[in-house]
């Protein structure tokens, strides 16, 4: 393994450590997207009970119990269960903002890495080409026959770090495109559970009201 880095020179370093920060992102997301994940048919029911008794601090106190952002989105709205509609929304939809951006983090590094490995690959492949044209130069100069042994070097470092740019980079993407399918599955979560409580409390609102 370290012959075939030294090999692939400067930018087989550069491409390891793209490798090893994408595997620690990929990790920290799936470990906080697990933690984050909540029956949510279950818990709005729970809420929905629980407003439906009128116990307001109740319903906070679950909301404050459990982790993801959408106890947290629902929590902005049951704060705001006195007014509006509009006004609920709006607490929900300020809440939301803040929450995605952390399903989120970190995403656009990834989508990064899996953009530039294939990159630093390519540049490794011109790189090594321009040593192999540079050995054939100099022995044409010196009169002296080109053998495959003198090409090696170069060619090696061609080849490696086209293989290590896009054995980070396939992996990598796929690994992108899951999690940001999994913070979409969030995201509708959020917004159908933000719908259902806005109902909820603008029909209790009404109903107090009568």
């Amino acid at each position: 393994m370290w012959e075939m880095v030294v090999r692939g020179g400067p930018l087989m370093v550069l491409i390891i450590m793209c490798s090893v920060i994408a595997c620690a992102v990929v990790v920290e997301r799936v470990w906080h997207l697990h933690r984050a994940k909540i029956n949510t048919k279950e818990f709005m029911e729970e809420i929905s009970e629980t407003l439906r008794r009128n116990k307001i601090t109740e319903a906070i106190d679950l909301c404050n119990v459990m982790p993801g952002p959408i106890a947290q989105i629902l929590k902005a709205g049951i704060l705001k269960h006195d007014r509006s509609r509009a006004e609920i929304k709006t607490a929900i939809e300020d809440a939301g903002i803040h929450e995605v951006p952390r399903l989120e983090k970190n995403l656009g590094a990834l989508a990064t890495i899996a953009h530039i490995t294939p990159l630093l690959g390519l540049l490794g492949t011109v790189a090594g080409m321009i040593r192999a044209f540079q050995v054939i130069e100099q022995k044409a100069v010196a009169l002296m026959p080109v053998n495959p042994g003198d090409l090696a070097g170069g060619i090696w470092e061609a080849l490696i770090t086209t293989v290590a740019g896009l054995a980070v980079a396939i992996p990598t993407y796929v690994a992108y495109n899951f999690l940001v399918s999994k913070v979409d599955g969030f995201v509708l979560e959020m917004e159908k559970s933000a719908t259902d409580l806005t109902n909820i409390l603008g029909t209790k609102r009404e109903e107090d009201e009568i």
